[in-house]
């Protein structure tokens, strides 16, 4: 899949805009904002965010970020594999391809920086932005012509070939994927998605037919987006947002703590009762039938909470005397 030409042109595309500073895009101003990434994030942290929390900034062990910088180009790979077909699979098939990216003014495809938004939401009494961008806004031609916007969300996985089997995926999309999708679908006014999950791992490089249908490196997901699902993930913003200005904040969710960006913030800011309520919760859970692996998250992250408390409190101590 050789084109030197579109390789030149994605990264002229891409050196246009990143030498541009006027065509930088911050958040709206002066009001709040969500990233759709974080439509299924925990509540505390969104609270706290709104409510002008600094994001915390953590070491992370380096095979992290090359884990985060994988999953971004496989992402940009799958870009170039679209655009490769819109140049070339009409020649190669002998008909046009179904899928092909949308352009934005400037004839730059509807991808990552080009179609990068602040959408400002009005909803239940609440004004807040949608603020992000997506992988993709496609168009799809059927089979009678009739042409439809579709999304496109690229999602990796990396740590074995079994993530994406049909066991694996046998339940669908995560539910933070599809949430992320329904916020973008309302940035762009769309009504149907594309979740691809694409497999960094291999079982191996040569596989028999069958061992590919059993491991496949993709998995593809379908979806409609319904008003009633994109009012569900508004409401849940504007109830962070309400709580924000009231100063209500609401319960924290243990099982979102390790991605949880307000960690110090939150642990200082829980009150007593809530501390307690969390432990009973964590005893409660650690006496339940779920399996070891979902015992130990929440038990770690009260574990962390007290830690953060304990060192706190010992600091003040210290510079009291």
């Amino acid at each position: 899949m050789y084109d030197d030409a579109l390789d030149a042109q994605i990264h002229r595309w891409y050196a246009d805009f990143l030498t541009d500073k006027s065509r930088k895009l911050w958040p709206p101003r002066g009001i709040p904002y969500f990233s759709p990434s974080s439509a299924n994030a925990d509540s505390r942290g969104l609270y706290e965010k709104m409510r002008g929390a600094k994001k915390e900034i953590s070491s992370k062990p380096p095979h992290q970020g090359r884990q985060v910088r994988i999953g971004t180009a496989i992402g940009d790979l799958i870009q170039r594999d679209i655009l490769f077909a819109e140049k070339h699979y009409a020649k190669a098939i002998g008909e046009e391809p179904r899928f092909s990216f949308e352009r934005n003014e400037l004839g730059e495809p509807m991808f990552e920086d080009f179609a990068k938004k602040g959408h400002i939401v009005e909803h239940r009494g609440k004004t807040f932005a949608l603020y992000g961008t997506g992988d993709g806004v496609m168009r799809y031609m059927s089979k009678d012509g009739e042409v439809i916007r579709v999304g496109l969300e690229v999602k990796s996985k990396q740590t074995t070939y079994a993530m994406t089997s049909g066991y694996s995926t046998r339940n669908g999309p995560k539910e933070d994927h599809v949430k992320q999708t329904i916020c973008y679908s309302k940035m762009y006014d769309l009504d149907y998605f594309i979740i691809l999950y694409v497999n960094g791992s291999r079982k191996a490089w040569n596989m028999t037919p069958e061992e590919f249908a059993k491991n496949p490196d993709i998995a593809v997901f379908g979806l409609h987006i319904t008003d009633e699902m994109r009012n569900e993930v508004l409401d849940h913003f504007a109830d962070i947002v309400k709580a924000a200005r009231e100063g209500n904040p609401p319960e924290l969710d243990l099982d979102k703590w390790t991605f949880n960006d307000f960690k110090r913030t939150i642990a200082l800011s829980l009150s007593e009762a809530e501390i307690a309520k969390l432990e009973r919760k964590v005893i409660a859970i650690n006496h339940s039938s779920l399996p070891d692996w979902k015992k130990r998250g929440p038990s770690e992250a009260l574990a962390d909470i007290l830690r953060i408390r304990s060192e706190a409190a010992e600091s003040q101590t210290k510079e009291a005397a």
